[in-house]
């Protein structure tokens, strides 16, 4: 369920978990796409009888799962009175388990904290990339963003 604010609220919810976003599947597909995009061709990506063999499949890449931040956030927080945002950067970022092809991930948001900065608000984020039946998530990042009213 995506939790709805307005900008002139937004500090109020500073360090509260705001919620989960829907499940993505992994396919694929989406694997082979990103590694087109960026080049990373590694075979425990994108040989599946290789990876299959050697490592029971395919794994997605790292920074594709830290990709999808934006994308699983939008499920999350709808900020309203917002002209645009800014990815600002990332303060911290771990892979700590892989994202088997054919799994589903979601994104979990806690906002820890809303200062003002260049006649904005500057967003800290820990996004915890979790892995559906699994008890270790795929990644964890503290993330930095900017939005202007």
């Amino acid at each position: 369920m995506t939790k709805t604010t307005s900008f002139d609220k937004l500090a109020d919810l500073a360090g509260q978990e705001l919620g989960a976003s829907d499940w993505l599947l992994i396919d694929q597909d989406r694997v082979n796409l990103f590694a087109d995009a960026t080049g990373d061709h590694q075979w425990i990506h994108v040989d599946v009888p290789r990876a299959t063999k050697e490592m029971g499949g395919p794994i997605a890449h790292g920074f594709l799962t830290l990709s999808l931040i934006p994308f699983l956030g939008k499920d999350i927080l709808k900020v309203e009175g917002v002209s645009r945002g800014i990815n600002y950067g990332l303060n911290k970022v771990r892979f700590t388990n892989m994202v088997k092809v054919g799994s589903k991930v979601r994104a979990v948001q806690k906002l820890l904290s809303v200062e003002p900065k260049s006649g904005g608000l500057m967003l800290t984020s820990e996004i915890t990339i979790e892995i559906d039946g699994d008890p270790r998530p795929a990644c964890v990042a503290e993330t930095v963003s900017l939005i202007f009213a």
